[in-house]
């Protein structure tokens, strides 16, 4: 699908969307789902044009089920292939591949030229295991892939390679400064189309773009029997082999190019056609950063494709797209019935949405100015599983992942797939995509496994959680993380929304695995979760420890989720959900649905931290949830919002996320695609910052009542919005905190934190104890004290003649006996006294003791 992209929009687009239905039935129901309509997308974004193109262009593409997809390697270095070819042709290929070089050879006559670096020059080939394959049940990578690497640079392996092959390839290596009859060149130029280039990368990378430089080919066909001969001249005997081959090199001379053979797999059969195909897989390895490269693979008749190229980029800061659901074919009404009218539906609805998919990923693209690395999909690839499939046909997909391989952006934009519940029942999601590290671990049967990957200072884990042992998830990522210790960030995907907000979120058996998979997450310091399944958009704040407190099964929420969200009579579409249970409903049903409800809102697993766009060394983990990226469906958002998310969106228009990653902090921005407008706020974590402990605000210590021991109370230490953790965050060291006093409390920052803070408290006298008040002659009265421990500075002796002590009359002294004076004869007082300690010249009192009453003499 071409990628001729607008550059303007237009201002105040509206959301398109068509409901799910032409024909509502008139009864109670839930909403129907969303869905976005490609000619009115296009229509609102102004390419109408590109619309009508690709209505064309589908139907001569649509049943081709040989499209490639590219997967990220085991690591920036290596790039992951894999597509189908039929299976009864590969002798013919065989044939016609040999026929084709030598042709081309004879044609060539002596126009080529053997002085430069090109490479069509004969070289050394060096056999080497690179391909990969995943069985069709268990997706196991296997060590396969008989790769032929050839360094087309070394003099040393040209002189090996004979007189007639150096003729037959030299056309495409004219000398420097010499006219050639084929590309016309004028004299003083390199006219060498396939010549090396001395230039600098971006030079090189400018020269492989440029027209004037490439290759004059008259017909497709006879660029791809170039390529046919490349492949032969650079394996030599080896090129018997009946497997296609893959050719990737340095810019669009493949200088230093290296051919791989493909190890392949049967995939399925096209029961209309009777044909039989395979998948044929490789593995591209020792590419280096910031490389332009091309790519040719092989197709069954023999011929090649024309090349396509691969741009690496830089490792040290990076971007990447974020995509959930594709789910390719979804948007079709007629769901699995074998009809004429369904496959036509199929086909209608698989043009429509993989249109819409095609524009999100080419207007993230442009977001990135083609500086994205890959995207993670967070599952859900296609809409036909197998199971619902008319006569439960493994081969009815297939057409939906034509189109889902169908935009020109992914022959050079690398996806990393998550297992979504549409993908988990048929193997021929293991036939098309390539994953690299592939393991038994978290297998379903069919599908294969977790995988994961590296760039950069990133481990991306992905895992299928079709299969919901999390006993094996915890295995994987203890495995690659010991693997790959020394990575900076640690992100997983999986498919179903675990902190999501729209109708999935809060089922029983999305919660489940919730509270199953979260320990191991947060044992695991994994930074962000992203996820799909729920298309709608949903960001959460930073979370750790939440854990299950209530059972609650499916089938007791599916019936109140029916009664909660029923829209009533012909319902039109919304973006959130009714809330038809009241908070103050007294039917027991009701109010296990509601007390369920609340539970899993995690409120207390919501991280302390600083409110706005940034946050600073968080402990918990940040999740994401993907709209849809196509359109093809969206469900409403949950009326109740969850307690841990921070921001949400439905709007029914595809969306897509933009996240730049560096040494230091993970940047997400998310746009809608009709116009590339912003639906939530920019968010970035930071981390590996240190901060410095003297900047931290430490709560205010109520005074500590002395016992005879050292006291070390509580410290609430809240730095950047965030409340810092004794043991993990910083240590504390008490001095002065025995006796009655000031005590001092010295904060210490470790690991993240550094720096001191002291902080001080105060150790009153415990509570007095009053022993006896004895009246005595002429208005006296002796008061006798028990002594307070914890060098105390006195004691007050408080007098009044009211019980309440509103008017009281103080008398302070060092000693445990006291004699009062001047005491009114007959009249009553009351008395009571207070150990007292001096801090700071001010004087500390402990609790009163008990009150006796006196009558003076």
């Amino acid at each position: 699908m071409n990628n001729l992209w607008r550059k303007s929009f237009m201002a105040g687009i509206l959301s398109v969307s068509l409901t799910a239905g032409a024909v509502t039935p008139a009864f109670a129901s839930a909403a129907p789902d969303g869905k976005t309509d490609a000619a009115s997308l296009a229509g609102g974004m102004g390419i109408s044009r590109n619309w009508e193109s690709w209505k064309a262009e589908w139907e001569a593409v649509k049943n081709d089920w040989t499209q490639v997809s590219l997967t990220p390697g085991s690591d920036f270095s290596q790039l992951n292939f894999a597509w189908y070819s039929k299976k009864d042709n590969s002798d013919t290929a065989e044939k016609k591949e040999e026929q084709a070089a030598q042709e081309f050879s004879a044609q060539s006559g002596d126009a080529f030229s053997d002085s430069s670096e090109s490479v069509f020059a004969g070289t050394e080939a060096d056999t080497s295991a690179a391909g990969e394959t995943v069985e069709a049940t268990q997706a196991e990578e296997t060590e396969a892939n008989v790769a032929t690497e050839v360094n087309t640079a070394a003099e040393t392996a040209i002189a090996e390679v004979d007189t007639a092959t150096e003729e037959s390839t030299a056309a495409f290596n004219a000398e420097e400064g010499e006219n050639t009859a084929a590309f016309n060149a004028e004299e003083g130029e390199n006219a060498a189309a396939f010549s090396a280039s001395e230039n600098d990368e971006e030079e090189f990378a400018a020269e492989a773009n440029a027209d004037k430089d490439l290759p004059d080919f008259d017909t497709e066909s006879d660029e791809s029997r170039a390529i046919a001969a490349m492949v032969a001249n650079i394996l030599g005997a080896q090129a018997d082999t009946t497997a296609p081959k893959l050719i990737i090199g340095e810019g669009r001379n493949m200088k230093n190019a290296k051919v791989y053979v493909a190890e392949q797999t049967d995939a399925t059969t096209n029961t209309k056609t009777n044909e039989a195909y395979v998948s044929n897989k490789v593995t591209a390895t020792g590419l280096s950063a910031n490389t332009v490269y091309y790519y040719s693979y092989e197709k069954e008749d023999g011929t090649y494709t024309e090349p396509a190229e691969y741009a690496t980029k830089s490792t040290n800061s990076y971007s990447f797209i974020f995509v959930g659901d594709p789910q390719i074919g979804s948007s079709n009404e007629l769901k699995g019935s074998d009809t004429a009218e369904f496959y036509q539906a199929q086909s209608d609805a698989v043009r429509n949405d993989s249109f819409n998919w095609n524009t999100t990923l080419n207007e993230a693209m442009d977001k990135t100015g083609g500086n994205a690395s890959f995207v993670v999909s967070a599952g859900d690839q296609i809409q036909t599983t197998k199971k619902k499939s008319p006569g439960k046909s493994e081969m009815t997909s297939e057409i939906e992942y034509t189109g889902y391989l169908s935009p020109d952006v992914l022959k050079s934009l690398p996806v990393a797939t998550t297992v979504g519940n549409h993908d988990a029942d048929n193997a021929n999601y293991t036939y098309h995509f390539n994953t690299p590290n592939s393991s038994d671990l978290g297998s379903n049967g069919v599908v294969g496994g977790d995988y994961y990957f590296t760039y950069g200072n990133t481990l991306f884990m992905m895992l299928n959680t079709q299969d919901t042992n999390a006993a094996e998830h915890k295995q994987f990522m203890e495995q690659a993380i010991a693997a790959n210790p020394n990575c900076t960030w640690r992100v997983v995907t999986l498919h179903q929304d675990i902190y999501g907000s729209a109708e999935h979120s809060n089922e029983p058996e999305i919660t489940n695995l919730r509270y199953t998979l979260v320990p191991y997450f947060e044992a695991n310091d994994v930074d962000v979760v992203l996820t799909g399944h729920d298309h709608a958009y949903s960001r959460t704040h930073i979370l750790e420890g939440g854990h299950k407190t209530v059972e609650y099964t499916d089938d007791e929420f599916d019936a109140e989720l029916d009664k909660d969200m029923d829209a009533g009579e012909n319902p039109a579409t919304r973006y959130e959900a009714p809330a038809n249970i009241s908070a103050d409903s007294k039917e027991p049903a009701d109010v296990a649905y509601l007390n369920y409800l609340n539970a899993v809102m995690d409120k207390d697993a919501i991280e302390d931290t600083e409110k706005g766009e940034t946050v600073v060394n968080p402990d918990g983990i940040l999740y994401m949830t993907a709209n849809s990226s196509s359109g093809s469906k969206y469900y409403d958002l949950v009326p109740r919002m969850q307690s841990y998310i921070a921001n949400r969106w439905q709007e029914d228009v595809p969306t897509y996320s933009v996240i730049d990653v560096t040494d230091n902090t993970f940047t997400i921005n998310t746009y809608r695609t009709d116009n590339d407008q912003k639906i939530d706020e920019t968010f970035t974590i930071k981390k590996g910052v240190t901060e410095d402990i003297k900047s931290a605000s430490v709560g205010k210590v109520k005074n500590q009542v002395y016992t005879g021991k050292q006291l070390q109370p509580a410290l609430k230490v809240t730095l950047n919005g965030k409340t810092l953790k004794a043991g993990k965050d910083y240590t504390v060291t008490y001095t002065d905190n025995k006796n009655t006093g000031l005590a001092k409390a010295t904060i210490n920052g470790i690991g993240k934190y550094t720096g001191t803070q002291t902080v001080t408290f105060k150790i009153v006298p415990k509570k007095a104890v009053l022993k006896t008040v004895k009246a005595g002659k002429s208005g006296t009265a002796t008061v006798t004290i028990g002594k307070a421990g914890g060098k105390v500075s006195g004691y007050a002796i408080q007098v009044s003649t009211d019980s309440s002590f509103k008017k009281v009359t103080t008398y302070r002294t060092a000693k445990t006996t006291y004699t009062l004076k001047n005491l009114s004869k007959g009249k009553t007082y009351y008395v009571r006294v207070k150990a007292f300690t001096k801090v700071s010249d001010k004087n500390v009192y402990g609790a009163a003791s008990k009150t006796i009453k006196v009558k003076a003499k």
